[in-house]
């Protein structure tokens, strides 16, 4: 019993806040004096800035007729399956507004990094592997060329293509080692390129990086840039 009265003055205290935002005139006949009003208003400005958030577009008048009716029990203007379609309705083109959207975006990214990638194909002394990689020597090392199933030493620095900087082992001042077959697949494909000691900077396309989900602070459909320097390829342990 003592959960069902609370339960009605919570909701007797959400009506009462909601009704104070819909319809009053002037804020400062709002009083915050007792912890009912406090705990009403708190209410309030919890269930309104919800409410904004997922209905945007609501009308505040209708709004609180149907609250106001369905709290007193009183028979609604609408039946339960119209509002349960209406709201269904609403969310579907909610659904469809924000998936036009992230297509959009998506292709306004995909267009931008193709335009950027030819940019620096048409660069002196960028080449361009099968896979559709694009390399540029900076120096050229004399040691070894790892395989894919090496593990690499390396320095580098990672950008998107209006140069913002996403990851960079030269700022956290230490060199990092991983398996060659572990990363995405232009890295896996470009340090192959690289002898020991060399230094390149790799201009990759989506597809050979992190593709439609992206990652992290790299958005979806992103090319990247990658400056890299091979410092050494680690010894198998058969090999110890």
């Amino acid at each position: 019993m003592k959960k069902i009265v609370m339960k009605k003055t919570l909701i007797a205290a959400l009506v009462m806040s909601s009704v104070s935002f819909a319809y009053a005139a002037d804020d400062s006949a709002i009083k915050l004096d007792t912890k009912e009003q406090r705990l009403g208003y708190s209410i309030g400005t919890m269930f309104g800035s919800r409410m904004s958030q997922d209905f945007s577009e609501l009308d505040m008048k209708t709004f609180m007729a149907g609250f106001q009716d369905s709290f007193a029990g009183k028979e609604g203007k609408m039946t339960m399956d119209e509002v349960t379609k209406t709201i269904q309705s609403y969310q579907q083109e909610q659904m469809e507004k924000v998936q036009a959207e992230q297509e959009k975006a998506a292709e306004e990214a995909k267009a931008t990094s193709a335009a950027w990638l030819k940019e620096k194909e048409a660069e002196d002394g960028v080449k361009k592997t099968e896979s559709g990689l694009l390399y540029k020597v900076i120096t050229e090392g004399k040691g070894d060329k790892p395989s894919a199933t090496d593990t690499v030493k390396v320095d580098y620095e990672g950008s998107l293509t209006d140069g913002t900087v996403f990851d960079s082992s030269y700022k956290r001042g230490e060199a990092i080692t991983f398996p060659l077959n572990g990363v995405i697949p232009g890295w896996t494909e470009g340090l192959q390129l690289m002898s020991v000691g060399s230094k390149y900077e790799l201009y990759i396309p989506s597809d050979l990086a992190y593709g439609p989900g992206g990652t992290g602070p790299i958005p979806p459909h992103a090319a990247l840039k990658f400056v890299v320097e091979l410092h050494g390829i680690e010894e198998k342990e058969d090999a110890k």
